[in-house]
């Protein structure tokens, strides 16, 4: 993706913040991976503007997350999502310095973002996301923390 007239990506890609999980409710969810796999909630919200209800579990000073996600509604993005594939994997999301600066990256590359410019997500982190059909299939979210 790099190119000689942008930022080096080293810098603007700092990891993997969160691997985003679609379930049809956040308790069955976080059985499993409180539960079972001894992960801790530390971050719990519901999300209006998206339809959805989030829980943030990790391993205690782990630095990526898994975030479970539970759709307000089926006619939003995780109930549409849950209707078509069920329980699974979502979207992978990446830690990014300057969220609007990797969209324009991105586009310069061809690849579609969902939104114009970035939206609020969780706990205030500003977010967008590269279309899965331009990117294996796979939904990239790029997340910008405070």
């Amino acid at each position: 993706m790099g190119n000689d007239t942008g930022p080096e990506w080293e810098t603007l890609i700092l990891g993997i913040d969160h691997v985003g999980i679609a379930v049809p409710d956040l308790d069955t969810g976080r059985n499993l991976f409180e539960g079972v796999l001894g992960l801790r909630q530390h971050h719990a919200e519901t999300n209006e503007t998206q339809g959805v209800s989030e829980s943030m579990i990790a391993f205690p000073d782990q630095g990526a997350e898994i975030q479970l996600l539970a759709p307000l509604g089926p006619d939003t993005p995780i109930g549409k999502f849950l209707n078509t594939r069920g329980p699974g994997i979502q979207q992978l999301a990446l830690r990014v310095s300057d969220v609007e600066l990797v969209a324009a990256q991105i586009r310069a590359q061809g690849i579609r973002m969902l939104y114009d410019t970035a939206r609020v997500g969780t706990a205030g982190s500003l977010v967008n996301f590269a279309h899965p059909a331009d990117c294996g299939g796979v939904l990239i979210e790029f997340v910008q923390h405070g």
